[in-house]
């Protein structure tokens, strides 16, 4: 059985999942594309380790003292999707990456296509960075959060914009 808490930030309330074992397994945001029923989520479980670490880390990322997360996630998606969320995992604060690239990081080159549909599918947002995939011409392309919420993430770690 999951179990939810929900924090402020600055995009405004974000929901927190963790699965029976009290590993972290769902961050999502008010409006989130794919965000999965509120019933999926369990009953609040505030007080669990999990939530306790994951906020107070993501008070310091938002807060500017802190540019990485050292959470245990549990993921749950295919092979390929685990594999592109480990690869979100591995773009520095502040940088960039295409959907081409990771597809080429995946030795899939053509596969950037089926990598924007797993970086969609992306259950802990912020800490597993999806934001941080742009197109191949460097547009803002698709954010399950909306890309008002991608922009003002990635003005904020390339230090152009404070919350």
């Amino acid at each position: 059985m999951t179990r939810h808490t929900v924090i402020d930030s600055p995009y405004g309330p974000l929901t927190l999942v963790a699965d029976s074992d009290g590993f972290l397994c769902g961050l999502y945001m008010t409006g989130q594309r794919h965000r999965p029923s509120e019933e999926s989520f369990g009953p609040r479980g505030d007080g669990l380790r999990c939530f306790a670490e994951a906020e107070e880390q993501l008070t310091a990322y938002f807060a500017g003292e802190s540019t990485h997360f050292a959470l245990e996630l549990r993921l749950r998606g295919t092979p390929f999707q685990r594999g592109v969320w480990d690869q979100l995992t591995r773009i520095p604060y502040g940088e960039t990456r295409t959907y081409g690239e990771l597809a080429d990081a995946l030795g899939n080159p053509h596969a950037s296509r089926a990598v924007g549909l797993a970086n969609g599918r992306n259950p802990i947002g912020i800490i597993v960075p999806c934001h941080r995939v742009i197109g191949s011409d460097g547009s803002l392309t698709g954010y399950g959060g909306g890309l008002n919420r991608k922009r003002r993430l990635l003005d904020f770690e390339r230090g152009t914009a404070l919350f």
